[in-house]
């Protein structure tokens, strides 16, 4: 059964799904549909053209589907899509896309947004996502499956942030980040690769012994970085997680986060 607290504003238009909880003082717009099972806890905005998946819980003082933070929106009814089960907790915003992009701004299934963090104009967010407190996404950013944001982190705009990344807390990211690979500082560095995060997707030790090899190949050996890249493809281009990080890389068109330093001992940190 459907509960709405009479100290909730839901306007005429609104669409709103069976089993859902809507708490005190929370308003909800004419172009918002809420999915099956939702629970909005209290004081939570939700307007614009957006979409809320089935089973999302969202806390207090979360704002989702106002009007994008860019000069370029001309007050179109772009829109928000957020998935089933995904956990947004208080002071997140996420706002609708605008019409020089795809003209929508998407979150997956199942994930989980803690304090204070953004997701910007225009982004496309995959499934199993985290982000800490006060992890922010500039326009346009793409971010893969299962990628993870540390506290106070940022991306700027037009980045993509591969699958099963690690984003290391304070990191300011300027450049697309590989599938798996963990960057780290103010102007962040390639440092290594995500091993926990592989381990908890329960990929194989060689699997994993795989990837290491590729990325000290890619990254470190000899040669351009195109030519090294060139011999990788020839060598192992049957390893799923190899080809997905070759496959990332050479469909890029912004720059690549690059790894500064040889990093081994921070892989698994």
């Amino acid at each position: 059964m459907t509960t709405i607290d009479p100290a909730a504003r839901i306007e005429t238009g609104a669409a709103i799904g069976q089993n859902v909880s809507i708490g005190p003082y929370c308003t909800v717009g004419p172009n918002v549909t809420i999915g099956d099972g939702c629970r909005l806890v209290a004081h939570v905005h939700v307007t614009g053209h957006t979409i809320i998946g089935p089973r999302t819980v969202i806390y207090p003082f979360a704002s989702l589907g106002s009007p994008p933070q860019s000069v370029k929106y001309r007050g179109g009814p772009t829109r928000l899509v957020i998935g089933a089960d995904c956990d947004i907790r208080e002071g997140v915003t996420a706002n609708i896309g605008t019409e020089e992009d795809r003209g929508v701004t998407e979150i997956g299934d199942r994930c989980f947004l803690m304090v204070g963090s953004h997701v910007a104009h225009d982004c496309k967010v995959g499934n199993d996502v985290t982000f800490a407190n006060n992890a922010v996404l500039g326009g346009h950013v793409t971010v893969g499956d299962f990628a993870v944001f540390g506290g106070n982190s940022a991306v700027r705009q037009f980045v993509r942030i591969g699958e099963g990344a690690m984003i290391v807390g304070l990191s300011g990211v300027r450049a697309d980040v590989i599938p798996w690979g963990m960057v780290q500082g103010p102007l962040a560095d390639l440092v290594g690769l995500n091993v926990i995060g592989m381990t908890r997707r329960g990929f194989s030790k060689a699997q994993i012994h795989a990837l290491r090899a590729a990325y000290q190949t890619v990254f470190f050996g000899k040669g351009e970085f195109r030519a090294r890249l060139d011999r990788l493809v020839k060598s192992a281009a049957a390893d799923v997680l190899v080809r997905r990080m070759i496959d990332f890389i050479r469909a890029g068109k912004r720059p690549l986060t690059m790894a500064a330093r040889r990093a081994e001992a921070r892989e698994d940190a």
